[in-house]
């Protein structure tokens, strides 16, 4: 119990640290008078699209705490809104870092044109968000098993209609972890249609109609896009990784209860390292991302009185973020190493553990190995630097056709190395430490979830710095830094996505066997068991398939519906499009009715991840749900991979064009000279980047709108199945 005070220390002080970043950030300069203008329009509306969207969220966790308290404990329904409500607190944290870092960022650029000031103040932005997500999620969690006392055995909890046994603190566990599930689930729909539809319309009207620049803001649905940035890719994904976070620790725990239950101080220690390695990925995350950050301060010297800025070798951001990650892992090693020993030595633990009080540790590091692994096979598929975006950028030449087919290639190609890697360390983690260890590795994944949000919001903060700069008519050197940053984004979102569905897919095993292990086994002699299960499984999987129509075609009809809107001003204003004195477009009504159709869109999606396991449970049975669990998450982890491993290629291959790095090629595949000794480059503008273009908008849905939801997806699925499986075996139907 001692260490969830002290982890509960840990995360306020990191509030504090939160505090200081934050306003560190704002003693920075915006900029000029228009950059200051455009800046307010993203902050007013992220914020108007948040308030809007918590009108709905908040009713529907209040209804689903209703039904907890009728039906199961009234203080589950506490929890349940205490986990909702530190994923909102994290969200609207985030989000005010991302709205005030992105301008900053492009002033950066222009006033220091150096890379390594640029990416200080992005990474300090994200570093915001970043912290928040172990901050809110271990604050919360520790409250939640403090008030518990602890690992309790089975008793009765009384709704107030209907009383049922169950583990009081396994109930509120994963009660707190469902209501980080519903926030994310919410935030994750409703900002990825927001974003994408406001993107794809904007690339569809903007550059293939009517041939503008990236970023530029006389087409009214790209000022939409850069606050869809904030609303999903900052907003969406620090909600995302929070609930991944929260639901690991809470699949320890529940693990450990049925595996354990007849050594107490076994059960005590296996409830008291999941703390100890989350508590030591806080600090591990702290020291990282904050190196970096420091390590590019502005330095000055005084020189004959005068005080002058010393000036440096720039740097490349990918390294520095890559360094950030390493000494995060690194750190959160040794802290987790020396806080196995301390637990767990000393016990005897050879029946259950094979190395001893290794083993724990050895789990969660080969969690920490597979995420640093699942990231570069991510990089390998996505980044510039590699040659699937390149092969992908020149079969562009082509036509849109071959750059959706490669594309889906490169996605289908980029599944299975990753799987291999996270059942690897699957089978491994559970040959050491059973069960037990497949939830420590999950873990041990997002251990330094801090470092990996931070890196993650990092890309669409340079990204919209990006989008200010072209907007504002800052100067092309400025556009060339935001870009370089962006790119890197674009890899390092990629590679977060990777982390959180590895992860994912790690807890929710855990979850399904906490599910089988809480229960009477089912006999899986009898026929109809086996039945139930398969039928299951092949429901589950339908059920992916299904939810992924529903958000693809949500967004492609929200986006033809802005599209429309959009062509709409151009053509009835021309001079919107005026070269000298442009008239301004009507920003509102576009921005409003992204924010509709979110809005609109968003209900169905996530409300049948709470929804499909109750009935399917109610009306066949926990064996049939085990099915369902299983096959849904089968389908889900190779689903969320392709979707953003493509979507990630698609999205690189459009920006190696557009920034003028791909050459014509003779007979001979190398690059052709011009009468000038010059490469001929194929840039904007030309047939290949309007079908990289198409092949863009293909995978901007998978990448930020089906990849991560899949993620949730599931591991809302298993958290309910998990606190209603003891009804599923008293009222089942069938």
């Amino acid at each position: 119990m001692i260490v969830c005070y002290v982890v509960l220390a840990l995360s306020i002080l990191t509030f504090g640290v939160i505090y200081h970043n934050f306003m560190d950030l704002k003693n920075h300069d915006e900029g000029n008078k228009k950059m200051v203008e455009l800046a307010k329009i993203l902050r007013d509306g992220a914020k108007t699209f948040m308030r809007r969207e918590y009108r709905v969220i908040i009713p529907t966790a209040l209804v689903v705490a209703g039904v907890y308290a009728l039906f199961m404990d009234p203080m589950s329904a506490v929890t349940l809104m205490l986990g909702a409500l530190m994923s909102s607190l994290a969200v609207v944290v985030s989000m005010r870092g991302g709205t005030y870092a992105n301008v900053r960022t492009a002033n950066a650029a222009a006033v220091t044109g150096a890379m390594s000031r640029t990416v200080r103040i992005a990474l300090m932005g994200g570093s915001i968000g970043g912290y928040s997500v172990p901050a809110f999620g271990l604050f919360g969690l520790s409250l939640v098993w403090i008030f518990c006392g602890g690992m309790k055995p089975m008793d009765t909890t009384h709704g107030l209609l209907l009383s049922v046994l169950n583990n009081p603190t396994t109930m509120r566990l994963t009660t707190y972890s469902l209501g980080c599930s519903l926030v994310a689930m919410f935030n994750r729909v409703a900002g990825g249609n927001y974003t994408k539809a406001a993107d794809i319309s904007a690339d569809i009207v903007g550059k293939n109609v009517h041939n503008l620049p990236e970023d530029d803001s006389r087409m009214p649905n790209t000022v939409a896009d850069f606050i869809g940035d904030n609303v999903n890719d900052i907003a969406g994904n620090v909600s995302d990784l929070l609930e991944s976070f929260v639901a690991t620790p809470v699949a320890c725990m529940l693990v450990s209860g049925p595996i354990f239950s007849d050594d107490i101080a076994m059960l005590n220690a296996a409830c008291t390292f999941p703390f100890v390695l989350a508590g030591g990925g806080l600090i591990a995350s702290v020291v990282g991302v904050n190196y970096i950050i420091l390590k590019n301060r502005k330095r000055i010297k005084v020189v004959n009185g005068v005080e002058q800025e010393v000036s440096r070798e720039d740097v490349d951001p990918a390294e520095e973020l890559d360094f950030a990650t390493y000494v995060s892992a690194g750190a959160v090693m040794v802290i987790s190493l020396i806080g196995a020993r301390i637990v767990f030595g000393g016990m005897d633990l050879t029946d259950t553990f094979k190395l001893g009080w290794l083993s724990p540790w050895v789990a969660a590091s080969l969690g920490m190995i597979s995420s640093v692994a699942v990231g570069k096979l991510t990089e390998l598929y996505t980044s510039l630097k590699h040659h699937h975006v390149k092969s992908l950028a020149y079969m562009a030449t082509e036509g849109e056709a071959f750059v959706v087919t490669k594309g889906d290639a490169i996605g289908s190609r980029s599944v299975l190395a990753p799987v291999l890697v996270i059942v690897v360390s699957m089978m491994l983690s559970g040959t050491f430490c059973g069960a037990y260890g497949i939830a420590i590795a999950a873990l041990g994944m997002l251990s330094f979830v801090g470092t990996t949000v931070s890196i993650d919001a990092f890309g669409p903060i340079a990204d919209n710095a990006g989008g200010i700069a072209e907007s504002c008519g800052l100067p092309a050197e400025v556009r060339k830094i935001t870009d370089e940053l962006d790119a890197v984004g674009n890899t390092t979102a990629a590679i977060g996505k990777g982390n959180a569905i590895g992860a994912g897919g790690f807890a929710t095993v855990a979850l399904i066997m906490s599910y089988i292990g809480s229960y009477p086994a089912a006999d899986f002699t009898n026929a109809m068991t086996i039945i139930g299960i398969i039928g299951g499984a092949i429901i589950g999987g339908a059920l992916i398939e299904y939810f992924t129509a529903i958000l693809t075609d949500n967004t492609i009809k929200a986006a033809k519906k802005l599209a429309d809107a959009g062509e709409k001003q151009l053509t009835d204003n021309p001079k919107i499009l005026d070269e000298n004195e442009p008239d301004m477009p009507d920003y509102e009504s576009i921005i409003s009715m992204a924010a509709d159709e979110a809005l609109h869109n968003m209900l169905i999606p996530s409300v049948l991840a709470l929804v499909a396991p109750v009935v399917c449970g109610f009306l066949f049975g926990p064996e049939f749900v085990l099915g369902l669990l299983g096959g849904s998450t089968v389908v889900a982890i190779r689903g969320a991979l392709f979707m953003g491993n493509s979507g990630g290629a698609f999205d690189n291959a459009k920006k190696l064009i557009e920034a003028g790095m791909l050459y014509k090629l003779g007979e001979d595949g190398e690059p052709i000279r011009d009468e000038n000794g010059q490469f001929i480059v194929i840039g904007k503008g030309s047939a290949a980047h309007k079908a990289a273009v198409t092949g863009d908008t293909v995978g901007d849905t998978r990448k930020d709108v089906v990849g991560p939801d899949l993620d949730i997806f599931i591991k809302t699925m298993s958290t309910v199945s998990n606190t209603l499986a003891s009804l599923f075996y008293a009222y089942r139907l069938f």
